[in-house]
């Protein structure tokens, strides 16, 4: 018998083929609006920087704008790379969005740049501050800003991140390694592995998560989102051909190269989708059914709390039938 657990959707803005960042912004604004409706958990946004496919720069300035255009569903970022930024302005940012959405807001945070090493020395505005070795301390400064102290001292012992806080963002540590497992084990956090990222991995992280973790103020047992990469049509052949983009697309980022995200019909073309199909991939593609039967297969083996939904596609219309296709299917998703 399969857990009823909860489905949220993971969203990059990616901007298509001929088309702009306005164009791609306004379709994860529709996105959103529907995943509202059809009753999923959670609606993610990512940070990445200087790349001509991704229009997600800010997640906070984004989630505001689509927590101010839906109901009920949670906003989150997936995520913020706290490296890129100094910890009480994170902190500010996200105890406004609380305070404007109280109860809705989520603080997924990352540790990696979202990016090359050049861009990411131009956010941190010097070379010497592309490492990660004051993440831990930097999380545990934005989690005391925002209420969860853990220790005697930190940044919450001269600033506030807002004057008077009534509630407080869900905090998500999110990884796609061991490190982070551990770590969001440690401190009784929530965490969220990039399972959609097709490294690998995936059954180990969160056995690291669980085993180290430590029942805290905000959670006392583990909690694992999963992310996946997932594309549902009427048909499977239908399904494959719309996530032929994506699939060259990942395919030239792990060559080396950054395709756009090209039209289906472009893509079924390209000298190269038969070698970006072969790749071993953990994507989830084909009938609702078949899509369904991969999450509880996943769920299953990653004894996950919680998944989290990622899908590419060149037209809106078909990420939002994918999300139609699945909701009735899965207990939860009303």
């Amino acid at each position: 018998m399969q857990r009823d657990i909860p489905l949220s959707v993971l969203d990059l803005a990616t901007v298509s083929d001929g088309r702009t960042s306005a164009q791609a912004l306004a379709d994860t604004t529709t996105f959103a609006r529907r995943a509202d409706e059809l009753g999923y958990l959670r609606f993610w946004v990512a940070e990445h920087h200087n790349m001509a496919t991704v229009a997600s720069t800010n997640p906070p300035v984004l989630m505001a704008h689509l927590a101010a255009v839906t109901e009920r569903i949670k906003l989150g970022s997936g995520g913020v790379m706290l490296p890129n930024h100094a910890p009480l302005v994170v902190a500010e940012q996200f105890a406004m969005l609380e305070a404007l959405h109280p109860g809705r807001i989520d603080l997924g945070i990352g540790r990696a740049p979202g990016t090359d090493g050049a861009t990411a020395a131009a956010l941190r505005r010097s070379p010497e501050a592309l490492g990660a070795e004051d993440f831990p301390q930097n999380l545990i400064d934005v989690m005391g800003l925002l209420g969860d102290r853990r220790a005697d001292r930190g940044l919450w012992n001269r600033f506030s991140a807002t004057p008077v806080a009534t509630s407080t963002p869900e905090i998500v540590l999110l990884g796609s390694s061991g490190f982070s497992a551990q770590l969001a084990g440690m401190l009784g956090l929530p965490f969220a592995f990039a399972h959609h990222f097709d490294m690998g991995g995936t059954t180990e992280a969160v056995d690291i998560y669980r085993k180290h973790f430590e029942p805290s103020a905000v959670l006392e047992q583990p909690y694992t989102i999963v992310s996946a990469s997932v594309l549902a049509a009427e048909d499977h052949e239908h399904a494959q051909w719309l996530a032929n983009p994506g699939q060259l697309r990942r395919y030239g980022m792990r060559t080396g190269r950054l395709f756009p995200l090209y039209r289906p019909e472009e893509a079924a073309r390209h000298p190269e989708i038969e070698a970006a199909n072969a790749v071993r991939s953990h994507r989830i593609v084909g009938t609702p059914a078949e899509v369904i039967d991969g999450l509880h297969q996943l769920s299953a083996a990653t004894d996950a709390t919680e998944l989290m939904l990622h899908t590419a596609t060149y037209d809106v219309a078909d990420r939002l039938k994918c999300l139609e296709l699945l909701a009735p299917l899965w207990p939860t998703t009303p």
